[in-house]
């Protein structure tokens, strides 16, 4: 496959997302970047959440992009990590970061998640969301301290807001993230995932969860208000949207029925032109 079909094929999986409406005001090498990690991320994710596909199948496939990003960096035949190799370049990404997230989605593969420890999620949600984050500050050239301390607390805001949005979606396919701490505090059984996220107590719980993420966010926006070096209005964006999404969650709450609250692009976009016009 060329090049240039290789990036056809990255802006197809992109276009319609939200990360795009962020990444599209990148510089073009850059612009390029991100969506070869975000397309290796969609893949691995699409991986572990395939609920068809028998556990020992979904691993072997994650083994094979593991072996793929070794290959990668040892100059060998990279099979399915192939269109990695120019940000892998570009821009010295880690390899340990993407094993990172390879791993992450290997604890939805090995059991399906059900109310971890908070040390647990706190693990799964640096594997799965600021892993990434620290494969993308390097491309938005950021230094090593700010980039690596933004990745920690925009990582797990992200991914905290996630999953207090997610929490009826993943109880449908079996999986609780809410930490096990907070949902015994509140006096909820743990029999089932179903049965725990329809449970009145919920709302304490999200509650928690929500003003750790809103701690993070805080951290995460304190970094970026300090202007440090880079292309930063894509994690300004993510944080000011997602920030606002986890807001109208609370001001709603999560009793039941639940409806779930979802990024407006029109709001995004007119994020990113209030952001433009602050830089």
């Amino acid at each position: 496959m060329t090049s240039n079909a290789i990036s056809n094929d990255l802006h197809a999986q992109v276009a319609g997302s939200s990360f795009y409406t962020g990444m599209r005001v990148l510089p073009r090498r850059e612009r390029h970047a991100m969506y070869a990690i975000y397309a290796f991320c969609r893949a691995v994710d699409d991986i572990a959440d395939d609920q068809r596909g028998a556990r020992d199948e979904r691993t072997a496939a994650l083994d094979a992009w593991r072996r793929g990003i070794d290959a990668l960096y040892a100059g060998g035949d990279s099979g399915p990590a192939a269109y990695l190799a120019d940000a892998v370049r570009d821009f010295r990404l880690a390899r340990e970061d993407f094993h990172a997230v390879i791993d992450g989605m290997q604890m939805d593969v090995d059991a399906d998640i059900c109310w971890p420890t908070a040390a647990v999620l706190d693990l799964y949600c640096d594997r799965v969301a600021s892993a990434v984050g620290r494969l993308s500050v390097r491309v938005f050239g950021m230094d090593e301290a700010p980039g690596k301390a933004l990745s920690f607390h925009l990582g797990r805001a992200l991914q905290l807001t996630n999953i207090l949005r997610d929490i009826d979606e993943d109880a449908a396919i079996g999986r609780v993230y809410l930490p096990r701490e907070e949902l015994v505090a509140a006096g909820i059984a743990l029999d089932s995932p179903a049965g725990v996220a329809a449970r009145p107590g919920i709302d304490r719980v999200a509650r928690v969860l929500a003003r750790d993420a809103h701690g993070h966010f805080t951290k995460a926006q304190a970094i970026l208000a300090g202007r440090p070096r880079g292309h930063l209005i894509a994690p300004r964006l993510m944080a000011a949207a997602y920030s606002q999404l986890l807001a109208r969650m609370e001001a709603i709450g999560w009793g039941m029925p639940r409806r779930r609250v979802r990024v407006s692009k029109l709001a995004l976009l007119w994020t990113m032109l209030r952001l433009s016009l602050r830089r």
